[in-house]
Parts: C-alpha cells; structure tokens; sequence
C-alpha cells in the first residue's frame, strides 16, 4: 500500500509520520493491560524473554543500515546506536541492561540468550524487520526506525507502571528505560532530520511514511504473538 500525504511540503510530511503514535504499540491491549497492572508475574517475564529477540536484533539492524549508507555524516552519528546497545566491554549497553531486566523479574540469563520462551511469531516479526533494513534503500529503512518519535512518552509510562504495580521487580532491574528516556529523542531527532532532508519528493515521502506504517505492522504483529503466548 502506498501512503498518500494528504497536505504537501515538509510540515504535511512530519504530520503524517507523526500521525502513525494512534498505531503505536503502546495502544495494542496487552500493552495496555501491562500498563494499568493487569499482568501476572508469568506474562511479565513472558514480555521480557520474547521482546529480547527484538532488543537484541537492534545492532544488526542498524549494522544493515551503516552497510547501505553512502552518507558519511550519518554513518558517523548512526553508528552510535550500534555501540548504545551493545556496548563497548562487557557489562555495558542496551542488551546487557535488558538481560538485568530479566534478572530483576526472576529470569535467567541463560533462559533468555537461548531463546527458550521464543514465541514464533515474534522471531518471525523481529526477522523481517531486519530484513527489512537489510534490503530496503536506507532512507526508508531510517525512516522504519522512526516510531522512536513515540517511544519517549511510551518509556515514560512504562517506567511509572512499572514501579508502581509491579513493586516485585528490583528497581535497579529498570534501567534500560531511564537510559532510554535519555536516548530516544537524540536519536528520533536525528533520524527525522535524516528523512526530512533526503525525502523531498511525493514519491519519496510517501515511501517513509510507508516505511514507517511497517514498523507499526511489526511492534504490533510482535504483541500480538505474545498476547497469545501468554493469555489472561
């Protein structure tokens, strides 16, 4: 499906991107549910084991997107995300404050690495987001990356329902969502910047926007498998 940008120009542009927060996955019900404190100790950990896949599939993507990148400014900034997140020794980075967040939620790291409560839909969701990255021009695959927009107000959230409903978790097990709360916009404002100067066409803009309606499709399909996965 291509998308038709119903108001022209780079403001048009940014407002329909913008308008993909109502597909945002932080309005899917199990998301919700998890917010208002609806989940059992098993669908938590269920949550944290599966979107492991997701976390920890994060470096290759954007590994797929530095591959594709003839830009050699963005390269320089895009390549930050990759160290973000796997950091640069052990016991340091994004997947690293994941593994503690299972930790603090009863979860081995063992458990998690070996993908035990893998769910299939969500290695198949996760999947085709990289490949996504991997075979798409690599403006769209940044433009993919744009739900960030929305993940500040949604770690936010996330972080208030956490300490308040599930007093169970260490808090020190939380910290990949206040490093995130500090991450997230620096990198959604760059990624917006890169989008809104490469797409200067119709054509192109609808592409992003595209590109972006995609990943909503992917968090969505990825909550939608563990919904299942682990019911009320």
């Amino acid at each position: 499906m291509t998308t038709t940008i119903t108001r022209t120009g780079a403001d048009g542009f940014v407002e329909a991107l913008r308008a993909h927060s109502r597909r945002y996955h932080d309005q899917h019900p199990f998301h919700v549910r998890m917010n208002a404190g609806r989940l059992s100790h098993r669908q938590i950990r269920g949550w944290v084991a599966n979107r492991f896949y997701y976390q920890e599939n994060i470096p290759r993507k954007d590994a797929a997107i530095l591959s594709n990148c003839p830009d050699l400014d963005v390269r320089r900034r895009w390549i930050r995300r990759i160290t973000d997140h796997d950091g640069t020794a052990a016991g340091e980075g994004g997947i690293e404050a994941w593994l503690r967040l299972g930790e603090a939620t009863g979860l081995t790291r063992e458990e998690v690495w070996d993908h035990r409560h893998l769910v299939p839909g969500v290695r198949f969701s996760v999947d085709a987001y990289v490949n996504f990255a991997r075979t798409r021009p690599w403006v769209e695959a940044v433009s993919s990356s744009l739900t960030e927009l929305f993940a500040p107000d949604l770690m936010a959230a996330r972080l208030a329902a956490f300490e308040r409903w599930y007093p169970w978790i260490d808090p020190d097990g939380l910290a990949y969502f206040r490093t995130r709360l500090e991450q997230a916009p620096r990198d959604c404002e760059h990624a917006l910047q890169v989008v809104t100067s490469h797409c200067l066409s119709a054509e192109s803009q609808a592409r992003a926007v595209d590109a972006l309606s995609f990943k909503c499709d992917v968090l969505w399909s990825l909550m939608d498998a563990i919904d299942q996965a682990y019911p009320e």
